[in-house]
């Protein structure tokens, strides 16, 4: 499976087709979504995904008032990698329930991290990655979805935080204000937080800026120091050391490399 395009924190108002032409695609929605295609209309009242085929007409729609939030991978699949995906029970053009977003999620962002790296084999790792997220969503139809930080103290707060630091990266996120507002120690929540998500909010920080000045110097002529203050640095040499150091290249040079399929 050839991996096309990533799109994360997608966020709709209105009714929308999904991606249309030869390519397949699956959307993550993490929240209540109304679907329609092939004579049929479900809902979700929260997590869920879809694996659509190529030419699919399909059309989703929020299921309340609020923005409509979501994931989507576009990709290309012979065959036998179709049989593949059947093999696992995943059925085209349906809801699938997810009721613990850890492992989708944490792939999901691990692979648009890669996508927009200067890494080796990354063909490779995206492909892996997917197949992955297919077998969470086969064990989440058999009911044997076992991921996530269920037995982690107060998970659900974790993942509103995690989740809040992946919608607004520039914001100010401190382990010792976090910590405070849940009435916890730091260290104690440094733990939780690492045992729940398998990094600490301090690397999510940083991932969720970087993923944002990625797409803002790909996509905007925003200067580089503009960049650095709408991603939440206030200083533009430390931005571009921690982006070097995490991406491989500098701003300047992500931002006049040649496109990358994502």
């Amino acid at each position: 499976m050839r991996i096309d395009r990533i799109r994360l924190n997608c966020r709709r108002d209105k009714p929308f087709p999904a991606e249309l032409g030869s390519v397949c695609s699956m959307y993550y929605f993490r929240s209540p979504v109304l679907s329609s295609g092939n004579g049929t209309d479900e809902s979700s009242d929260g997590g869920a995904a879809i694996v659509l085929p190529g030419g699919t007409h399909h059309e989703f729609r929020p299921a309340e008032r609020s923005s409509l939030k979501y994931d989507c991978i576009t990709f290309r699949m012979n065959a036998a990698e179709k049989q593949y995906v059947s093999s696992l029970g995943i059925p085209f053009g349906r809801l699938i329930p997810v009721t613990d977003d850890y492992v989708i999620s944490g792939i999901l962002r691990c692979m648009r991290s890669q996508s927009i790296s200067n890494m080796k084999n990354n063909a490779e790792f995206m492909e892996l990655a997917f197949r992955l997220i297919l077998l969470s969503l086969s064990g989440c139809i058999s009911g044997e979805q076992t991921f996530g930080g269920r037995l982690v103290p107060r998970y659900a707060e974790l993942k509103a935080i995690r989740e809040a630091i992946y919608e607004d990266p520039a914001g100010e996120w401190s382990s010792e204000i976090l910590a405070e507002d849940m009435g916890i120690s730091r260290v104690y929540f440094h733990r939780i937080y690492l045992e729940a998500f398998g990094v600490t909010c301090r690397q999510d920080v940083i991932e969720s800026r970087l993923i944002r000045a990625s797409e803002l110097l790909r996509n905007t002529g925003m200067s580089v120091g503009a960049v650095a203050e709408q991603c939440g640095y206030e200083s533009e040499s430390y931005f571009m050391r921690q982006f070097k150091q995490h991406k491989g290249c500098t701003p300047s040079e992500y931002r006049n490399a040649p496109e990358r399929e994502e």
